[in-house]
């Protein structure tokens, strides 16, 4: 949908941070008493009910799309076979495992889950053959996994766990009957998965989004001991259960606990988007410039986004802050015109995600699309977040993974999965805590006024600043597969330059062979 920006004075609100397990959990609750399939008990009994049975459940996931092309394609030369109630969509497709059932545990949010359908992969005449069968769903706080049984070249291993699942930024869809849709859940391959793949693919590698569907079933309940704590007693079933009410609101919110810090007063977050697209807008292909504005500042290797606000939950170890500023990348005289603006973070444990509005002008129709609050980067924290110092949490080069959310704003630039620059971010819990290196906040004004222009300006013989081209003389083979395809391709009609087709064909080349997979690549 294409909508035009609008200007208002009134400060945008502060975006609460998606918790993605704990919307699953209380989703599933809900949609069960609302589908009318639970007894509704009153607060007093809660612990009577800790059971919830899921049924009917699917479990939409492509394993690889490169893993699959590969299989099937002029150097494997195999097949993909499905059997015992899971389907492969038209085309080469995902794979949906069907008639899941499992149970929901009210107690600690646990879903667990078990799906039908077993998926085999063979070619090279047989010297490749793995098959994918028994595969499980289990999800417990803002983590999850999927596991199956491996069988490779006849020998098979029980409930191996292929990949990790990120449900931080996931929102629950609600459908008739109370199911519950949880749709593109990353997934992170583990080592255990890697070995399953022969190595073929890296440990923290992302493969395909997964996608959950599940709808409530029957309670079951368990004894609950009288007030003598007696083991044989027996349990008591209301009579005219009242149930409670609450108000719908974010999950999740922090609440006040006598070790709970005060919110985020202020902070910086670093970041330079991805350097390689960066030498390229402002390369001789695109020949063109980076625009900071609304603060936002140089600042090393990358940009500082100042001013931030938000919250902090030391019990949770949660983070969610939001930054002023905006980077705007335009090129191809017009024709690449990209902007991040009111970027944020939200941490939880030791996963995260950066938050972003995005505009994104359409390289074929010229037509600019608004999205805000996209997931442009799956962050890693490693053991979460670190205690405060002087009032200070400080979190240094976060890798950053871009969604597939990231990279539809890219418009095809990049493939979900594909590394970002490192995020770096400072916040203060105190108004007298100083924050590292400083502020750089009010120096670009508000919206595009007084915007910066970094990059892309010409200065003598064809050398471009803050490019890496020096004579003219340019530097798309030193950037290899990392250049923008869909960004050189939409900008062609205007390369004038004798033998820039041949370049583009080679680097074609190379960006094709990427997701073929190869021992210890990616």
């Amino acid at each position: 949908m294409t909508v035009t920006p609008t200007t208002t004075s009134a400060p945008r609100p502060r975006r609460p941070a998606a918790r993605g397990a704990l919307a699953l959990a209380t989703a599933v609750a809900a949609a069960a008493a609302l589908g009318g399939a639970v007894t509704v008990l009153p607060a007093h009994a809660a612990a009577a009910a800790p059971g919830l049975e899921l049924k009917d459940g699917t479990l939409e996931w492509g394993v690889k799309e490169g893993f699959r092309n590969y299989v099937t394609g002029p150097i494997a030369h195999g097949t993909i076979e499905v059997a015992d109630g899971a389907r492969q969509a038209p085309d080469n497709g995902p794979f949906t495992f069907t008639d899941g059932t499992g149970t929901y545990d009210t107690s600690s949010h646990a879903v667990d889950t078990t799906f039908k359908g077993t998926v085999r992969f063979t070619g090279h005449a047989g010297a490749l053959d793995l098959t994918l069968a028994d595969l499980k769903v289990r999800t417990e706080g803002a983590s999850g996994e999927i596991t199956a049984d491996v069988t490779s070249s006849g020998t098979t291993s029980d409930d191996v766990v292929l990949v990790t699942l990120d449900l931080s930024g996931v929102t629950p869809g609600t459908g008739e009957g109370g199911r519950m849709t949880f749709a593109d859940i990353p997934t992170e391959l583990t080592a255990d998965g890697a070995k399953a793949f022969n190595d073929m693919y890296q440990e923290g590698q992302q493969l395909d989004p997964a996608t959950l569907a599940v709808t409530p079933g029957a309670a079951t309940p368990t004894a609950t001991p009288t007030p003598t704590d007696s083991p044989s007693a027996t349990p008591t079933t209301p009579t005219t259960p009242a149930p409670t009410h609450t108000t719908a609101g974010p999950a999740n919110t922090p609440t006040e606990s006598s070790g709970a810090a005060p919110g985020v007063v202020d902070g910086n977050l670093d970041w330079g988007v991805k350097k390689s697209f960066r030498d390229y807008v402002t390369g001789p292909i695109a020949k063109g410039k980076i625009t900071l504005s609304g603060g936002a500042a140089d600042h090393g290797d990358g940009y500082r986004f100042p001013n931030g606000e938000g919250a902090y939950d030391a019990d949770e170890g949660s983070l969610d802050a939001a930054f002023d500023g905006a980077v705007r990348f335009t090129g191809h005289e017009g024709a690449l015109d990209l902007r991040f603006s009111d970027l944020s973070i939200e941490v939880e444990g030791a996963k995260g995600a950066l938050v972003a509005d995005v505009s994104s002008k359409d390289r074929e129709t010229g037509k600019v699309t608004e999205s805000d609050d996209v997931t442009v980067a799956d962050l890693a924290t490693g053991s979460g977040l670190p205690d405060p110092k002087g009032g200070v949490i400080t979190l240094t080069d976060l890798p950053a993974a871009l969604t597939a959310d990231g990279a539809e704003a890219f418009g095809g630039f990049y493939t979900a999965g594909d590394a970002l620059d490192p995020v770096t971010v400072a916040v203060s819990l105190d108004e007298d805590a100083e924050l590292p290196g400083g502020n750089t906040g009010g120096s670009g004004g508000s919206g595009d006024t007084g915007g910066t222009d970094t990059g892309g300006t010409t200065t003598g013989g064809g050398s471009v600043t803050g490019g890496s081209t020096t004579g003219g003389t340019g530097s798309l083979a030193s950037t290899g597969a990392d250049i923008p395809t869909g960004a050189m391709l939409g900008g062609a009609g205007a390369m004038a330059v004798a033998g820039t087709a041949a370049l583009l064909a080679t680097a074609r080349r190379r960006l094709n062979a990427i997701d073929t997979p190869t021992p210890g690549g990616s």
